[in-house]
């Protein structure tokens, strides 16, 4: 929940400073006081867009932060799939610079903007009167629906079954579409294929010819240095190794009175080992040089080859080529065999379809039963809020599969029993509108953990008896989350716990947005204001004092 906010140069605020209750806060104000302006000040820190055109004054920054306690939500994967800090309470502040450059930090860490959109979903859901017209909106009707339901774990499966139909889909038509290229090009596709795999390529091959080329291209050097290396290691006399076995004998000899001795005679063996075994890898090698001028020739030319198809292809190995061999292998397969692979794809397609649509089918029954407790739910409460008779019934209608599921999902409406049940949006006054929106709000929070719900003016276009009713729905809803609510109805601002007042002051700067708590005397008086108008008389006092209980 929001525990505090601090507004600095915002629109008409200068600065703000608020601590907020965990229950029902109630906002109130005259029209162009800057209620309104406090909510885009909070959608900053939410992550909406903002310029420079937001700030009071164009030197200065403007910084919206807000402490939230996150205590008790399950946030803590949510952080850390981030990468962020968890921390609670969590200070989320954002920053807009006179140049209009947007800054925005979790726990003082910088943080993308869709990193903090993300945060803000979790946090706060704002219901301002324009939201209403959401009902229009079927991404609105089946999130609500998706939510009630339960159907995520589900949903996410249906997501990961009908991506892979769509790679299935598009992998037949990819095929098709080349299978008809290849076609006219068939002759000019066998001729590329042939020609890779007549020189049957080999990975590591061109590293070796190379090496190869340069050792029979050098060969009579590579035989005389070899040769004279093997020369100075083994003459019988003054060879190296006969010089190295004469000196080893020498100090075996001397080890008799020197007690070195010993020690010099084994370091001189090791080292008539080494030379042995360096003398037997040489001899090796010189009756491996190859002087053959036709090997050589070979060697050239099958070079000449593999860099001729490079040079075609525009890559630097052979492993490039046989992939390249590959991929016409490919298309010559789909030549060859083209009603083969076209089967075998659209048969990868029928199964892919069939694990998606049960799947789908799954989550059409877990949305039937949830609308079918959501309608009853709805409509219950309409009941409570002056709309008996009214109907409201969530339809969940299988159709073709897409990328939410197989399902149509409407809300229609009837504000009498015997009405015609239509699209709620094409029917029902704002004022109803408003009253089913409170009602989806109310029973979706009953299964979906949020911290904070903010009404901006939900009452609109309702008064009386009603009016009393939503502040009691409003009321209960504020018992398992932290609501603020915007109104002008003094029977639903006098049902709050802590009650603030946003009041518009001018000073030799300019107008500027306030807010301030209410004392308990102060809410008085405010709540007969809303109820008498401008001239607050002793009847509407005691009326408020009444509200108030």
């Amino acid at each position: 929940m929001i525990q505090r906010v601090t507004v600095e140069n915002y629109a008409l605020i200068r600065h703000l400073d608020i601590t907020l209750g965990s229950g029902l806060n109630i906002i109130t104000g005259e029209t162009g006081a800057g209620k309104s302006i406090l909510l885009g000040a909070l959608g900053l820190i939410l992550g909406n867009r903002a310029d420079s055109a937001a700030l009071a004054d164009n030197v200065s920054n403007c910084v919206v932060e807000a402490e939230f306690d996150l205590s008790g939500y399950g946030l803590e994967g949510f952080f850390a799939e981030q990468e962020l800090e968890y921390d609670s309470p969590c200070v989320v502040r954002r920053v807009i610079t006179p140049a209009g450059k947007s800054r925005a930090y979790v726990n003082d860490l910088p943080v993308q903007l869709t990193t903090l959109k993300e945060l803000g979903l979790r946090l706060v859901d704002i219901h301002s009167q324009h939201r209403s017209l959401l009902v229009a909106s079927e991404e609105f009707r089946r999130e609500v629906v998706d939510n009630f339901s339960s159907s995520h774990a589900v949903l996410s499966r249906y997501a990961e079954a009908y991506a892979h139909l769509q790679s299935a889909e598009r992998q037949l038509a990819k095929t098709r579409e080349e299978a008809e290229r290849n076609s006219a090009d068939e002759e000019w596709v066998r001729y590329q294929w042939e020609q890779l795999t007549s020189l049957a390529l080999r990975e590591g091959e061109l590293t070796e010819l190379e090496q190869r080329q340069s050792e029979l291209a050098n060969s009579e050097e590579i035989g005389e240095r070899i040769g004279g290396a093997l020369d100075a290691l083994g003459a019988e006399e003054r060879g190296v190794l006969a010089m190295l076995k004469a000196s080893e004998q020498s100090m075996r000899h001397l080890a008799r009175v020197w007690s070195g001795g010993e020690e010099v005679a084994e370091r001189l063996h090791s080292v008539q080992v080494e030379l042995k075994d360096i003398e037997a890898t040489l001899s090796e090698a010189l009756d491996r040089v190859d002087s053959d001028p036709t090997a050589l020739a070979a060697v050239d030319d099958r070079l000449a080859a593999i860099y001729s198809l490079l040079r075609k292809h525009k890559v630097e190995s052979v492993e490039e080529l046989l992939a390249i061999q590959a991929e016409y292998g490919r298309r010559m397969e789909l030549i060859t065999d083209l009603d083969g692979v076209i089967a075998r794809l659209e048969q990868e397609v029928v199964e892919a379809r069939k694990v998606a649509q049960n799947v789908a089918d799954e989550l059409t029954a877990l949305r039937q039963r949830g609308a079918e407790e959501l309608s009853s739910g709805v409509t219950e409460m309409l009941g409570r809020l002056g709309m008996n008779g009214a109907r409201f019934i969530c339809r969940v209608t299988p159709d073709t599969l897409r990328e939410s599921g197989a399902d149509i999902i409407e809300f229609v409406f009837s504000s009498s029993p015997t009405g015609t049940l239509q699209p709620i949006e094409k029917i029902a006054s704002g004022g109803e509108i408003s009253r089913v929106m409170l009602c989806l709000k109310a029973i979706a929070a009953r299964c979906a953990k949020l911290p904070t719900i903010i009404f901006d003016e939900i009452d609109t276009g309702v008064s009386g008896r009603v009016a009393d009713e939503m502040g009691e729905v409003i009321t209960e809803l504020s018992t398992s989350m932290q609501v603020l609510n915007i109104t002008h109805l003094p029977q639903v601002a006098s049902k709050g716990n802590d009650h603030f007042v946003v009041y518009k002051e001018v000073t030799t700067i300019g107008a500027e947005s306030c807010i301030r708590r209410l004392t308990t005397e102060e809410r008085v008086e405010e709540i007969a204001k809303m109820l008498s108008g401008a001239t607050v008389t002793d009847a509407a006092r005691e009326q408020a004092r009444q509200l108030l209980g």
